[in-house]
């Protein structure tokens, strides 16, 4: 080949690379292989997309020109995202809406536009704003993110969605929340007093907020506020009996319940021992209305916790790893696939939760949501407040049998109240010589005794589930980022929506968590568990023995001034002395070889990675070079 033939073949080669890269840019072809297809539109989005009635405009608001700026360089890739996403929304939406992306430069009437828009610009220090934002217009209905936050972008899709769908929508539904968590920051602090942690609210709070319009209701309360949509009721405590049966009757009138009980809250253990060491009396670690349930067919026991030697937590103790049982790391397996909120959850964590036997009556149907495998078992749930990892672990019995954690009721229901309204308490007079006054009762809508339409109530058997502590990634929330490490958080939200709000965003909010258990790591973890908790019962089994038979020997020498070390007392002491060195031999073997098998089964997994490309570009190769030397003979 020729000097100037080789020039021109590389030439066209450059254009080729140049013309190749240019339709693949114009043309947006991706392949999403993410875990959780986190830059795919969900199926609940398009179902959205779906149902726009009226074109909807977003207004994309970002300050292109500050893209090189160094202060805004780490969200440049972000905004990237962002935008890609929102063309896929308009792409999915059949011409329903229209993007309008805009560069709101300073001292511009764009600028001008953004702010009048709610668009909060962000200021950089050197008269400079930034601008990320997002306004949704229909009609005369406007609805904006005000700033994109990057420590939102595990749930950007549910932002995006949510925003759409909110701008079609009035008002939002109204849900009462009656609870002794503190899920809510309080309305106020006093002047001068800075926030403290607790008073922050939870994060799961916050994204009901995005949904619903919160009503509190207090446990002292007589009845519900009016006009409400959905009832959220949390580890309940001090519940009137006038308030217990305007929850009867709002259930009866068709509206949505959602209802968490706890036989032992880890939140109100904690703060009982705060409270202890200064002599006030702590909240109940249970809750439970018993009267309701029984109306409903359910039993609950607020005295025992269950434990599970499958989907046992591993926990890090002074002794290294140690399996909970208490805390259940629950997986797909364990979730009820036919309940649309739990369609695209991957992993739950409940701490020290309950368990519902359902016999519900004939009207009502039931659909176990969250179950344990079959090596389950009950504990006292005093035991949480003293027992160690390996205590629990030893309590365990499994029979065999699989535990409701979390159940959905609909149907039918019959009232907790067959004898009507509870009569309220008669005030006491101020004096001795005060009369009463006569009552003056207001006509009242007749007792329901039965579903005037059919209801559902879903019932869950734990409450710390829905703490930021049990749901999100500690190091980023010190930091003020809500980052999931299981799907708690979307869980809860999906519920509600699922019983109170819009049923197609619960396909968004399982996306984006930070940690995907390795099921065969964490079935090798729990089976070394195993064997070395075995292990150390029966090594405490011998302490045991050799504890009561020093103190035989010491008994026996109770007349004497002094007591003295016999022979056989030696060689008892001495003989554990043995043993407990075997033992922490044998332990730290166990261990090793855990570790051991771990470590190799990560190598193999580094090694594919760093082979796989690089193998499948070999053999491509060679099958290249093969063909073409097979056409060149031919």
């Amino acid at each position: 080949m020729k000097s100037g033939q080789k020039i021109l073949a590389v030439l066209l080669l450059v254009a080729a690379l140049v013309l190749i890269n240019y339709l693949a840019s114009a043309a947006r072809l991706r392949a999403d292989l993410t875990a959780e297809q986190t830059y795919t539109l969900s199926p609940g989005s398009r179902a959205l997309l779906a149902k726009i009635e009226e074109p909807i405009t977003l207004h994309f608001y970002f300050t292109r020109s500050l893209r090189d700026n160094p202060r805004v360089s780490y969200i440049k890739n972000y905004a990237t995202r962002v935008e890609e996403l929102l063309r896929q929304y308009v792409a999915a939406s059949g011409g329903k809406l229209k993007l309008v992306v805009t560069d709101p430069k300073p001292d511009t009437s764009e600028e001008e536009a953004a702010t009048r828009a709610r668009v909060a610009g962000q200021p950089l220090g050197d008269g400079e704003k930034l601008f990320f934002g997002l306004v949704a217009t229909q009609a005369d209905q406007e609805k904006a993110i005000e700033f994109f936050s990057p420590q939102r972008e595990p749930f950007l899709e549910y932002d995006l969605s949510k925003l759409i769908h909110a701008v079609q929508l009035v008002s939002r539904p109204k849900l009462g929340l009656l609870t002794s968590l503190p899920l809510r920051a309080p309305a106020f602090n006093m002047p001068g007093m800075p926030r403290q942690p607790q008073q922050q609210g939870q994060v799961v709070a916050t994204e009901w907020e995005q949904s619903f319009e919160i009503v509190e209701v207090q446990a002292g309360a007589t009845e519900l506020p009016a006009g409400l949509d959905a009832l959220a009721v949390i580890h309940p405590q001090g519940v009137s009996e006038q308030l217990l049966f305007a929850i009867d009757q709002f259930v009866l009138g068709g509206k949505p319940l959602f209802l968490a009980l706890d036989p032992s809250s880890r939140h109100f253990a904690t703060q009982g021992r705060q409270m202890a060491m200064y002599g006030q009396p702590a909240q109940n670690i249970a809750s439970n209305l018993p009267r309701l349930l029984a109306a409903w067919g359910v039993a609950f026991d607020p005295k025992r916790v269950v434990g599970d030697l499958d989907r046992a937590y591993l926990v890090q103790t002074q002794n290294g790893t140690a399996s909970f049982p208490a805390w259940l790391d629950l997986g797909p397996e364990n979730l009820s696939r036919d309940f649309l909120p739990t369609n695209d959850i991957k992993s739950l964590l409940f701490l020290e939760a309950g368990a519902f036997t359902l016999t519900p009556p004939a009207r009502l149907e039931v659909v176990p949501v969250v179950e344990t495998g079959a090596r389950s078992g009950d504990l006292d749930a005093m035991l949480m407040q003293f027992g160690q990892a390996a205590e629990v672990t030893r309590q365990v019995k499994p029979d065999g049998k699989t535990r409701v954690l979390a159940a959905l009721l609909r149907g039918t229901f019959q009232t907790a109240f067959p004898e009507g309204a509870p009569k309220p308490a008669a005030p006491k007079p101020e004096t001795p010589d005060a009369i009463p006054e006569a009552p003056n009762p207001q006509p009242s809508a007749p007792a329901l005794a039965a579903s005037a339409q059919p209801g559902s109530v879903f019932l869950v058997a734990d409450t710390d589930w829905l703490l930021d502590e049990a749901s999100l990634d500690p190091r980023y929330l010190r930091a003020g980022i809500a980052y999931p490490i299981n799907g708690n958080l979307s869980f809860a939200t999906n519920a509600l929506e699922f019983l109170g709000g819009s049923r197609d965003l619960i396909s968004l909010r399982g996306k984006g968590t930070s940690q995907r258990p390795f099921e065969v790591i964490r079935r090798m973890e729990l089976a070394a568990q195993a064997d070395y908790q075995d292990r150390l019962d029966e090594l405490e089994g011998r302490l045991q023995g050799v504890q009561q038979r020093l103190t035989e020997l010491l008994q026996s020498q109770k007349d004497q001034t002094r007591i003295v070390a016999t022979p056989q007392m030696q060689a008892e002491i001495e003989q554990f002395r043995i043993e407990e060195v075997k033992m922490k031999s044998e332990r730290r073997a166990i261990r090793q070889s855990l570790r051991e098998g771990i470590e190799r089964l990560q190598n193999t997994l580094i090694l594919l990675n760093l082979v796989t490309v690089p193998g499948f570009v070999v053999v491509g190769g060679l099958w290249f070079f093969h063909r073409r030397s097979k056409r060149q003979r031919g």
